[in-house]
């Protein structure tokens, strides 16, 4: 039997996953096998990172942080007392205060107050530690999108799920380290899951809806199995061959296991996306019953399938530019985010509870966040999309929340001012909170390094606090 297909061919169709593939032909990593797992550098709480990113900007205001005299100051301009901050459109000091529409209540025996758009993750919030104290200077969707993805304001560095898994590598053997299911567009463009400088294999690999969640995976009309693994061995044969009389080339051995995994993906991945082996109570728990919530909810259940199958870091994102819209309220902010908040509170609180029940929370970090929150004023940039009932961006003080992972929920870590300005009790920047994340994967944040233009580039670029690991870790 013979199979005339060209290098190109090969890589495209025969052996699915491209992505990968090419990504491994131009790596130059010195790992026999860069995705095999790695030890964490001491213990570690939290083996794989599930990030749920609501794309546009939530706001605090609306969601995990109250501040009911925004409602007293309704429709007045901010006190002199709280100084100015840049906008993105609005002029501050010209602002008016914009009141807040929702109710906030006390849940659990923590009493941590969340607003009535989060009832059904309220009821998880005993689990979740809330960070209100949350900053950085990006008030642009870019420079923010990459500050919370990259550790950085501009393009180009590597994503946080490319240092995760360019760190501790992977337990599966047959599915990518990194997945990104997406919403849509994104504002600032695919950098927010690339791998930036590094070896290009480290990038996040886009997984869609539907029975087949990988494009090009399926094998070409008429090649069998045994066919393929026939042309896989013949291929391993002679790079082998090539590979005792050249040594040093230690991306050929990666390029092979990219050839193998994707091999495997095809068994691995109609059978990751069959959910018909979920219970019914499963998967109405994820919303899967209902239209609204139905998509995100198929992210979620994918998610936790893809942690239970030793995937080490899983991106969802909720909104996109060109989906049904996202989290970026300048006009009827509190509209935008009772729309947008109907789709993921069930999946959400569904995968907490689903992750809780099979023991897999402990070792999986949830971490629930936007690129930044929005402002206690109103937009004033009518003109440009604005109105007086929404809100403009705000990176000066936000919230975030995290699950699972080793950390102790049903607390509050740090707060905002009066109005929900800035953060003005225990600070976060985002460097701090990449940190965190990497100590509870039990990995240092200043050790985990990768050369670059003459010099060591880590995630936290020259900054960065653990003291919030261990705020979360307290009883």
């Amino acid at each position: 039997m013979s199979i005339n297909l060209s290098r190109r061919q090969l890589l495209l169709s025969g052996l699915g996953f491209p992505a990968l593939a090419a990504a491994a032909i131009d790596s130059q990593s010195g790992s026999d096998n860069p995705f095999a797992a790695k030890a964490p550098q001491f213990p570690a709480t939290a083996k794989n990172v599930i990030f749920l990113f609501m794309h546009g900007g939530p706001s605090h205001l609306e969601t995990f942080d109250p501040k009911p005299i925004l409602n007293t100051l309704h429709g007045q301009h901010v006190p002199a007392s709280f100084g100015s901050v840049q906008l993105q459109f609005s002029k501050f000091e010209q602002s008016t205060v914009l009141g807040v529409k929702r109710q906030f209540k006390k849940y659990g025996q923590s009493g941590t107050e969340v607003s009535d758009l989060f009832p059904n993750v309220a009821q998880h919030i005993d689990d979740i530690a809330v960070i209100r104290s949350m900053y950085h200077d990006g008030f642009t969707h870019t420079a923010a999108l990459n500050w919370l993805n990259n550790g950085w304001a501009r393009l180009g560095r590597p994503s946080l799920g490319s240092w995760l898994v360019y760190g501790l590598g992977s337990e599966s053997s047959n599915l990518p380290a990194f997945v990104v299911m997406l919403d849509g567009g994104i504002k600032s463009g695919p950098s927010v899951y690339s791998s930036g400088f590094l070896p290009a294999m480290y990038q996040g690999t886009q997984f869609r809806e539907g029975p087949q969640p990988i494009l090009n995976l399926t094998p070409p009309r008429g090649m069998k199995s045994n066919d393929q693994r026939e042309l896989l061995d013949n291929l391993r044969w002679f790079n082998e061959r090539h590979l005792t009389k050249h040594p040093a080339e230690s991306s050929l051995e990666a390029r092979l296991n990219s050839y193998e995994l994707a091999f495997k993906m095809q068994v691995a991945a109609p059978e990751l996306a069959d959910i018909s082996k979920e219970t019914a109570a499963t998967r109405q728990m994820y919303g899967l019953d209902q239209p609204g919530t139905q998509s995100f909810g198929g992210k979620c259940l994918m998610a936790r399938r893809l942690v239970e199958r030793g995937v080490r870091f899983v991106q969802l994102w909720s909104g996109g530019t060109s989906g049904e819209g996202d989290w970026d309220g300048h006009k009827e902010c509190d509209k935008n985010h009772v729309d947008m908040a109907a789709k993921t509170d069930k999946p959400i609180a569904g995968l907490l509870a689903d992750l809780k029940s099979r023991g897999l929370l402990d070792s999986t970090l949830v971490v629930w966040a936007g690129e930044f929150g929005r402002t206690p004023v109103c937009d004033g940039n009518m003109n440009g999309g604005g109105g007086p009932d929404g809100r403009d961006h705000n990176p000066y003080g936000f919230s975030i929340w995290m699950a699972g992972g080793g950390i102790k929920g049903g607390k509050v870590i740090g707060s905002t001012d009066e109005i929900g300005l800035r953060a003005v009790n225990d600070p976060t920047h985002v460097h701090d909170l990449h940190a965190s994340m990497l100590h509870l994967m039990g990995i240092d944040h200043k050790k985990l390094t990768y050369p670059f233009e003459g010099r060591d580039f880590r995630l936290t670029d020259v900054a960065g606090k653990t003291d919030l690991v261990a705020k979360l870790k307290s009883a």
